[in-house]
Protein backbone atom coordinates (compact mmCIF):
# COMPACT_ATOMS: atom_id res chain seq x y z
CA UNK A 1 0.00 0.00 0.00
CA UNK A 2 1.29 3.44 -0.94
CA UNK A 3 0.75 5.67 2.08
CA UNK A 4 1.11 9.44 2.40
CA UNK A 5 2.68 11.83 4.84
CA UNK A 6 0.62 14.89 5.68
CA UNK A 7 1.09 18.23 7.43
CA UNK A 8 -1.96 19.48 9.31
CA UNK A 9 -2.41 23.13 10.23
CA UNK A 10 -5.09 24.19 12.70
CA UNK A 11 -5.16 20.91 14.60
CA UNK A 12 -6.46 22.58 17.78
CA UNK A 13 -9.57 23.96 16.06
CA UNK A 14 -12.95 22.41 15.30
CA UNK A 15 -12.26 21.12 11.79
CA UNK A 16 -8.54 20.55 12.34
CA UNK A 17 -9.15 18.54 15.52
CA UNK A 18 -11.62 16.29 13.74
CA UNK A 19 -9.17 15.92 10.84
CA UNK A 20 -6.38 14.94 13.20
CA UNK A 21 -8.40 12.09 14.69
CA UNK A 22 -9.29 10.78 11.24
CA UNK A 23 -5.73 11.04 9.94
CA UNK A 24 -4.29 9.18 12.91
CA UNK A 25 -6.85 6.39 12.51
CA UNK A 26 -6.45 6.14 8.74
CA UNK A 27 -4.19 3.40 7.34
CA UNK A 28 -3.32 5.39 4.22
CA UNK A 29 -1.49 8.11 6.15
CA UNK A 30 1.76 6.87 7.67
CA UNK A 31 2.96 10.17 9.13
CA UNK A 32 1.03 13.16 10.45
CA UNK A 33 2.97 16.35 11.17
CA UNK A 34 1.33 19.10 13.17
CA UNK A 35 2.55 22.67 13.71
CA UNK A 36 0.92 24.44 16.65
CA UNK A 37 1.40 27.25 19.15
CA UNK A 38 0.21 25.13 22.07
CA UNK A 39 0.75 21.45 22.99
CA UNK A 40 -1.57 18.72 21.72
CA UNK A 41 -3.14 16.08 23.93
CA UNK A 42 -3.07 13.44 21.20
CA UNK A 43 -0.42 10.75 21.19
CA UNK A 44 0.34 8.38 18.35
CA UNK A 45 3.37 6.62 16.92
CA UNK A 46 2.75 8.35 13.59
CA UNK A 47 2.20 11.83 15.02
CA UNK A 48 5.00 14.39 15.03
CA UNK A 49 4.09 17.65 16.74
CA UNK A 50 6.13 20.84 16.61
CA UNK A 51 5.57 23.91 18.76
CA UNK A 52 6.61 26.80 16.56
CA UNK A 53 6.58 30.56 16.30
CA UNK A 54 4.61 31.18 13.10
CA UNK A 55 6.14 34.64 12.91
CA UNK A 56 9.59 33.12 12.37
CA UNK A 57 9.29 30.95 9.22
CA UNK A 58 13.06 30.58 8.96
CA UNK A 59 12.99 28.68 12.27
CA UNK A 60 10.71 25.89 11.00
CA UNK A 61 10.83 25.82 7.19
CA UNK A 62 13.22 22.84 7.10
CA UNK A 63 10.64 20.81 9.09
CA UNK A 64 7.82 21.37 6.61
CA UNK A 65 8.28 18.11 4.71
CA UNK A 66 5.33 15.98 3.60
CA UNK A 67 3.44 14.80 0.53
CA UNK A 68 0.36 16.85 1.34
CA UNK A 69 -0.65 19.86 3.43
CA UNK A 70 -4.12 20.18 4.94
CA UNK A 71 -4.78 23.70 6.17
CA UNK A 72 -7.64 24.27 8.63
CA UNK A 73 -5.98 27.29 10.20
CA UNK A 74 -8.11 30.32 10.90
CA UNK A 75 -9.38 32.71 13.54
CA UNK A 76 -12.06 35.36 14.04
CA UNK A 77 -11.75 39.11 14.10
CA UNK A 78 -12.80 39.13 17.76
CA UNK A 79 -10.18 36.58 18.76
CA UNK A 80 -7.44 38.16 16.64
CA UNK A 81 -8.12 41.62 18.01
CA UNK A 82 -7.27 43.55 14.86
CA UNK A 83 -7.35 43.30 11.07
CA UNK A 84 -3.56 43.05 11.01
CA UNK A 85 -3.47 40.05 13.36
CA UNK A 86 -6.41 38.40 11.60
CA UNK A 87 -4.58 38.70 8.28
CA UNK A 88 -1.48 37.25 9.89
CA UNK A 89 -3.29 34.10 11.02
CA UNK A 90 -5.58 33.63 8.03
CA UNK A 91 -3.18 34.59 5.24
CA UNK A 92 0.46 34.97 6.25
CA UNK A 93 0.84 31.83 8.38
CA UNK A 94 -0.76 29.41 5.87
CA UNK A 95 1.04 31.04 2.96
CA UNK A 96 4.46 30.77 4.64
CA UNK A 97 3.86 27.08 5.40
CA UNK A 98 2.68 26.49 1.84
CA UNK A 99 5.82 28.05 0.36
CA UNK A 100 8.07 25.97 2.62
CA UNK A 101 6.16 22.76 1.88
CA UNK A 102 6.34 23.31 -1.87
CA UNK A 103 10.06 24.06 -1.67
CA UNK A 104 10.54 20.83 0.27
CA UNK A 105 8.69 18.67 -2.25
CA UNK A 106 4.99 18.70 -1.31
CA UNK A 107 2.70 18.16 -4.28
CA UNK A 108 -0.74 18.76 -2.82
CA UNK A 109 -2.44 21.46 -0.75
CA UNK A 110 -5.93 21.13 0.74
CA UNK A 111 -7.34 24.40 2.07
CA UNK A 112 -10.41 25.02 4.19
CA UNK A 113 -11.54 28.49 3.12
CA UNK A 114 -15.03 29.96 3.53
CA UNK A 115 -18.26 30.55 1.66
CA UNK A 116 -18.04 33.88 -0.16
CA UNK A 117 -14.25 33.99 -0.37
CA UNK A 118 -13.35 36.57 -2.99
CA UNK A 119 -10.18 38.69 -3.35
CA UNK A 120 -12.38 41.54 -4.64
CA UNK A 121 -14.90 41.39 -1.80
CA UNK A 122 -15.84 44.53 0.10
CA UNK A 123 -15.75 42.47 3.30
CA UNK A 124 -12.32 42.08 4.88
CA UNK A 125 -12.93 38.50 6.04
CA UNK A 126 -14.04 37.27 2.60
CA UNK A 127 -11.32 39.29 0.86
CA UNK A 128 -8.60 37.76 3.03
CA UNK A 129 -9.89 34.25 2.38
CA UNK A 130 -10.05 34.98 -1.35
CA UNK A 131 -6.53 36.37 -1.43
CA UNK A 132 -5.18 33.24 0.25
CA UNK A 133 -7.01 31.02 -2.22
CA UNK A 134 -5.48 32.84 -5.16
CA UNK A 135 -2.02 32.85 -3.61
CA UNK A 136 -2.12 29.09 -3.01
CA UNK A 137 -3.49 28.37 -6.49
CA UNK A 138 -0.60 30.26 -8.08
CA UNK A 139 2.25 28.82 -6.01
CA UNK A 140 2.83 25.78 -8.20
CA UNK A 141 1.38 22.76 -6.36
CA UNK A 142 0.42 19.89 -8.65
CA UNK A 143 -2.95 19.60 -6.90
CA UNK A 144 -4.96 22.12 -4.91
CA UNK A 145 -8.35 21.51 -3.31
CA UNK A 146 -10.19 24.44 -1.77
CA UNK A 147 -13.27 23.92 0.39
CA UNK A 148 -15.71 26.77 0.97
CA UNK A 149 -17.99 25.63 3.80
CA UNK A 150 -20.92 27.64 5.11
CA UNK A 151 -21.56 27.95 8.88
CA UNK A 152 -20.07 24.90 10.58
CA UNK A 153 -22.15 22.48 12.62
CA UNK A 154 -20.09 20.66 15.25
CA UNK A 155 -19.01 20.61 18.88
CA UNK A 156 -16.69 23.58 19.25
CA UNK A 157 -14.65 24.19 22.42
CA UNK A 158 -15.08 27.95 22.10
CA UNK A 159 -18.38 29.80 21.82
CA UNK A 160 -18.96 31.77 18.62
CA UNK A 161 -22.18 33.76 18.81
CA UNK A 162 -22.54 34.20 15.03
CA UNK A 163 -22.33 30.48 14.34
CA UNK A 164 -24.64 29.63 17.24
CA UNK A 165 -27.32 32.06 16.02
CA UNK A 166 -26.96 30.85 12.44
CA UNK A 167 -27.22 27.20 13.42
CA UNK A 168 -30.22 27.88 15.67
CA UNK A 169 -32.13 29.75 12.99
CA UNK A 170 -31.30 27.17 10.35
CA UNK A 171 -33.18 24.51 12.33
CA UNK A 172 -36.42 26.43 11.83
CA UNK A 173 -35.86 27.93 8.38
CA UNK A 174 -33.88 25.14 6.75
CA UNK A 175 -36.60 24.57 4.14
CA UNK A 176 -36.25 28.09 2.71
CA UNK A 177 -32.46 28.47 2.95
CA UNK A 178 -30.78 28.10 -0.48
CA UNK A 179 -28.71 24.94 -0.62
CA UNK A 180 -25.36 26.74 -0.87
CA UNK A 181 -26.03 28.69 2.36
CA UNK A 182 -27.15 25.79 4.54
CA UNK A 183 -24.84 24.96 7.50
CA UNK A 184 -22.03 22.53 6.77
CA UNK A 185 -21.60 19.44 8.91
CA UNK A 186 -18.07 19.17 10.25
CA UNK A 187 -18.20 15.38 9.81
CA UNK A 188 -19.10 15.73 6.13
CA UNK A 189 -16.42 18.36 5.62
CA UNK A 190 -13.74 16.21 7.24
CA UNK A 191 -14.80 13.17 5.18
CA UNK A 192 -14.45 15.27 2.03
CA UNK A 193 -11.06 16.64 3.11
CA UNK A 194 -9.67 13.15 3.73
CA UNK A 195 -11.07 11.91 0.44
CA UNK A 196 -9.46 14.75 -1.51
CA UNK A 197 -6.15 14.38 0.35
CA UNK A 198 -6.06 10.82 -1.01
CA UNK A 199 -7.12 11.86 -4.50
CA UNK A 200 -4.25 11.33 -6.93
CA UNK A 201 -5.60 13.65 -9.64
CA UNK A 202 -3.21 16.49 -10.37
CA UNK A 203 -5.52 19.43 -10.85
CA UNK A 204 -7.02 22.37 -8.98
CA UNK A 205 -10.60 22.44 -7.77
CA UNK A 206 -12.78 24.67 -5.61
CA UNK A 207 -15.51 22.80 -3.73
CA UNK A 208 -18.45 24.97 -2.72
CA UNK A 209 -20.50 24.42 0.42
CA UNK A 210 -23.39 22.64 -1.30
CA UNK A 211 -20.95 20.18 -2.93
CA UNK A 212 -19.47 19.00 0.37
Amino acid sequence: MNTKSVILLGATGLVGGACLKRLLDHDEFHKVIVFTRRPLLHQSSKLTSYLIDFNQPQSYDSLVIADCVICCLGTTMKKAGSKQKFYQVDFTYPYDIAKAALKNGAEQFVLVSALGADPQSLFFYNRTKGELEQAILHLGFKAVRIFRPSLLVGNRDEFRIGEEIGNYLSKFFNFIIPKRYKPTSVDKLVNAIIQEALNSQQDHRIIESHEI
